[in-house]
């Protein structure tokens, strides 16, 4: 069965066509390479992992609430709208949000799949080129967890029009630097904090640990960009760096007021469009999860040095300019930890279901 099968809106293209114009380029030195982008290398061939073995796929999602998240983080939660509802139309709109967020997590995984195929072939160092191999099938191993998770859903959505903007100028760009800032940078630090959001508020355990896996790997992803970046613009000159961070303004503000705007659902449900999208806008809600998406965006431009007064006006505007002195090695190091915790529980559970002879392992997420 195809994704696309699931799809309630109609017309939607089989496929996406983006021109590419840039160099592949050849690294003749074969040195050694940079001692953090080599580490960062052997952490990523030693932490594969099978997205079919590692998780649990006889766990099912709950029916009405399919992660089990708070109804409350619910962008349309308490509005004149949701009072009016039925019960059952509650049920589904709550199964399509979720259903829509988990989908551009699959459509933006398949833009960093693409994009980390072109940082190979692009990208001048050897080393550089060895770490973004390993994303590839990083990448690969997610489009196929959150293909498997959809299809629990029995419901997907296509990837946002503001998404697929911002995938379209890192494909596009022949400057290797600027697909490592739109994906590396922006479109995964972003997600990043969302999937923590399900990882840490959903109770479906299926839910949480396809999100906490997949979170381990794209630390290392943000890592790997903010490596390579950070050693190659003090490089150039003000001008270049200024159009970084004029890119920078512009994208955080794109993905800011798309990360959270399910208009794709409201039509699909033929729910009101303009009178959703403008009680979302205001929800408190919704302003908090905006605030938080940006916890591991900010302390990365600062850290990469693309941090004048253009970018920290528009981070304080936002209300996120506080996650500047966030340590994004502690932020990465406690993802690790997390993942580690749902094998352990995982591990726990099969034992005990091994020793009672019932072989079932469905209750994994929920041991604590």
């Amino acid at each position: 069965m195809s994704l696309r099968d699931l799809y309630p809106l109609p017309d939607i293209d089989p496929s996406w066509t983006v021109p590419q114009e840039f160099d592949a380029i050849f690294d003749w030195e074969f040195d050694e390479g940079r001692k953090t982008l080599m580490h960062l290398y052997q952490k990523g061939k030693d932490m594969q992992w099978d997205a079919v073995n590692r998780i649990d796929w006889t766990q099912e999602l709950d029916p009405e609430n399919p992660m089990e998240l708070p109804v409350e983080v619910g962008g349309l939660y308490g509005s004149p709208l949701w009072e009016r509802m039925s019960e059952k139309d509650r049920i589904e709109l709550t199964r399509h949000s979720q259903s829509w967020n988990i989908s551009q997590f699959l459509q933006g995984e398949q833009a960093a799949l693409l994009c980390a195929a072109k940082i190979v072939q692009q990208v001048p160092d050897l080393d550089a080129k060895f770490y973004a191999a390993t994303q590839v099938m990083d990448e690969a191993r997610h489009v196929e967890a959150y293909r498997m998770l959809l299809k629990k859903f029995d419901l997907a959505y296509p990837m946002t029009h503001p998404l697929q903007e911002l995938v379209d100028q890192a494909l596009r760009d022949s400057r290797w630097d600027m697909t490592y800032l739109a994906m590396q940078v922006v479109i995964e630090g972003l997600a990043l904090a969302a999937f923590g959001a399900i990882r840490d508020m959903a109770q479906n355990p299926l839910a949480r640990m396809v999100n906490a896996y997949v979170m381990e790997d794209e630390a290392r992803h943000v890592a790997f960009g903010r490596i390579s970046l950070k050693d190659y613009y003090p490089q150039l000159t003000q001008a270049e760096r200024d159009e970084r961070e004029e890119f920078l303004v512009e994208a955080c503000w794109l993905m800011r007021g798309r990360m959270t705007d399910a208009r794709e659902v409201y039509r699909a449900l033929d729910l009101p469009e303009q009178e959703c999208v403008e009680y979302s806008e205001n929800s408190e809600i919704v302003k908090l999860y905006r605030q938080m998406l940006f916890q591991r965006i900010v302390p990365i431009v600062k850290d990469i040095g693309i941090w004048g007064k253009d970018i920290q006006k528009t981070y304080e505007e936002m209300g996120v300019l506080q996650y500047a002195n966030l340590d994004p090695e502690e932020l990465q190091r406690d993802d690790e930890a997390k993942a580690k915790e749902f094998d352990a529980r995982r591990a726990y559970v099969e034992a005990v279901a091994k020793a009672s002879g019932e072989g079932n392992v469905s209750a994994v997420g929920h041991a604590e």
